[in-house]
């Protein structure tokens, strides 16, 4: 049923939809299957899972043949039959699982998303469209999850209907983690450091900051200019993400910045120091080991005869001085025993 009064909107907006990393696998591996030669076709699937009124699990998914037109995106084909038997052999396998939605590669809307969206209610009452977006410049969440609706205007004209955007986040189970984790290992350079790893990592958290950013910077200017309308919830959500930044103005705030600013880098300047000393160390018992080997491919082998020589002397008359030493010892005990 289409959303259409201000509870089922307020309801929908609430529910996360939870992706699990299987289902960003088999989207990723059909997407690189089915339209490895042409980027920007797209491809289509059914989203499995379990759904309740504030979360949906999806856990599981499979890819259903779609062609479209790519000069009229309007123009395009699905087919109905795949669907109905590939459903029924997921049921045998694991009836638990449910259609809850489909999902797409965009990476963006596209104007066909309603129409598909109609056409799947006659297997899923109410779907949830979820945007993999499987580029591999891309930072951040790679998942964007829609409900259709029915918005309301304030003025009482014609209803239309329209996406609207829900939180969707990324979970797994201990299993799903165990198996990711053997897939990373396999994929990351073996050579980088743990450090490097980090700071790309972080590198690319900025960067999923800044494009976020980037994003609301430009909606605030279309807003400002006219361009869009302006959506207040929008602006609530906004103003309390800015409510939460620190006052930069106040002096102990800055205090306490410069504090913890100077106590990071004073562990970074012992640590390079550390690091220093430790190179250096290794540096001269190489040096060492270098000199030693050279010494000995310089000398010649009558040299190296004697020398092993004489180290066989000495170990043998240490050996022969253990004995000596445990027979003296064996002796006086004896005598103290006599005593």
């Amino acid at each position: 049923m289409v959303a259409t009064t201000t509870e089922q909107l307020n309801t929908l907006a609430a529910t996360t939809v939870v992706v699990h990393p299987l289902v960003l696998l088999s989207v990723t591996d059909h997407h690189a299957r089915a339209a490895s030669r042409t980027p920007n076709k797209r491809v289509i699937g059914i989203l499995l899972g379990q759904a309740t009124d504030k979360q949906i699990n999806v856990a599981n998914s499979f890819g259903i043949p779609f062609e479209e037109d790519e000069k009229d995106s309007k123009t395009w084909f699905l087919d109905h039959n795949y669907i109905e038997g590939m459903w029924e052999m997921f049921k045998k396998v694991n009836a638990r699982e449910r259609m809850i939605g489909w999902y797409h590669t965009g990476p963006k809307l596209r104007a066909s998303d309603l129409e598909i969206n109609e056409l799947l209610k006659r297997f899923i009452p109410n779907p949830v469209m979820v945007i993999v977006d499987v580029r591999p410049q891309t930072v951040g969440i790679p998942t964007d999850a829609y409900f259709a609706v029915e918005e309301i205007k304030d003025d009482g004209t014609e209803t239309r209907k329209t996406f609207l955007h829900v939180p969707s986040q990324i979970e797994a189970e201990e299993a799903e983690e165990i198996g990711v984790e053997h897939l990373l290992r396999d994929i990351k350079d073996s050579t980088t450091t743990t450090l490097a790893t980090r700071v790309s990592e972080q590198l690319a958290s900025l960067r999923g900051l800044q494009s976020r950013l980037g994003d609301i910077q430009h909606y605030l200017a279309d807003v400002a200019a006219g361009k869009m309308p302006v959506n207040h919830q929008i602006v609530y959500h906004l103003q309390d993400a800015l409510n939460l930044l620190p006052d930069l103005r106040e002096p102990e705030v800055t205090s306490s910045f410069a504090s913890s600013t100077n106590d990071q880098l004073l562990v970074v300047y012992l640590s390079s120091l550390l690091r220093a000393v430790i190179a250096l160390h290794a540096l001269v018992d190489n040096k060492a080991t270098i000199g030693r080997a050279e010494l000995e491919e310089g000398k010649t082998p009558e040299e190296r005869e004697r020398e092993k020589k004489e180290a066989e002397k000495k170990e043998k008359e240490a050996k022969e001085g253990e004995k000596k030493d445990g027979k003296d010892s064996s002796k006086k005990s004896n005598e103290d025993k006599g005593l």
